[in-house]
């Protein structure tokens, strides 16, 4: 197969903890041409979807004494050409958030591959329906009580009646600009100000967890189905659990409430054509669907010994040779 990765320009990518890095190896050692591209490297031309690639030949990181360890350099590249991507026997879209104009743009671009010929992962507009924190509210039996509002005196209601409680900006990845709001906070007025751009924009509010202080479990889901988790842990200057924040990560076990959510989310991923996702668990609560470019495969893989890219990528031979077929 020939596989082309829309990824952030790879001379940023951590080659120890980026999944897109780690799909891109497993793709490489099952015997399959990896080629990169940018979101901004994209073009419609006679309407179809085209983009500037190179092709990229990877040393695989080696796990030594529990630690990935990557060469250096760690990947080679060709020159740039200009191909259409109906060429490419899959496409994954894998740019990091936030989700602004230029990536909306870029999803558009990618609606213009004839998906008769490539297969899409994700969907460009499975993307653009679902934004990684107003994408859980259609799963109430999942969630946490929760509100999206900017209004501040709809949230001041709220806060007061649960008492604590966390703030978390629509549009940003990472832990980025969550905030713990809690009653009687003297800079509530100011921190929904900020964060709601003076009422102009809606936030998240959701009923603050106390679990949270036990992790916050990432289980990554494909085709629907979880085949893997890690439970991620603040490092205790910081409430938030993300990695991106310092966080660390540990080995953990997907209960049975943990695999009720997956279930209840699973359809209505594969509807909207969102295969490879990272849904987030908080005390047996749905806080997060991340469908952008969900990590977590490396930790998972190195915590575990299991290789879960080799996992994807045999899942996607299989969709193709079966789509191929008929």
């Amino acid at each position: 197969m020939k596989l082309a990765f829309i990824i952030d320009p790879i001379h940023q990518l951590d080659p120890c903890h980026d999944t897109s890095v780690a799909l891109m190896e497993a793709a490489q050692t099952l015997g399959h041409e990896i080629w990169v591209t940018q979101a901004n490297w994209l073009s419609v031309v006679e309407s179809k979807a085209w983009a500037i690639v190179q092709q990229v030949e990877l040393v695989p990181v080696q796990l030594v004494e529990g630690r990935w360890i990557a060469a250096n350099p760690w990947y080679k590249l060709s020159d740039r050409s200009l191909i259409p991507l109906e060429t490419m026997d899959a496409v994954f879209m894998r740019t990091d958030p936030p989700v602004d104009d230029a990536y909306l743009y870029a999803t558009y671009i990618l609606d213009y591959i004839d998906q008769d010929k490539t297969l899409v992962i994700n969907s460009p507009s499975g993307i653009r329906g679902a934004n990684e924190k107003m994408y859980a509210l259609q799963f109430t039996k999942a969630i946490p009580e929760t509100i999206v509002s900017a209004d501040k005196q709809f949230i001041r209601q709220f806060v007061e009646a649960k008492g604590a409680t966390i703030l978390k900006p629509l549009g940003n990845k990472a832990g980025e600009g969550i905030l713990f709001l809690q009653s009687g906070d003297r800079n509530f007025n100011s921190i929904v100000e900020l964060s709601t751009l003076q009422g102009r924009i809606p936030v998240m509010v959701q009923t603050y967890l106390p679990e949270a202080k036990e992790g916050d479990k990432r289980i990554i889901l494909l085709n629907g189905e979880p085949i893997g988790a890690l439970n991620r842990l603040s490092s205790g200057n910081d409430f938030r659990n993300n990695m991106a924040t310092g966080g660390t990560v540990a080995q953990t076990e997907i209960t049975p409430r943990e695999y009720e959510i997956c279930a209840q989310v699973s359809e209505k991923l594969r509807q909207d054509g969102l295969i490879f996702v990272g849904i987030d668990v908080i005390g047996g609560y749905l806080t997060e669907v991340n469908v952008t470019s969900p990590t977590g495969i490396r930790e998972i893989d190195r915590l575990n010994g299991t290789r879960l890219g080799d996992q994807v990528i045999k899942w996607v031979e299989q969709t193709l040779q079966t789509k191929n077929s008929k």
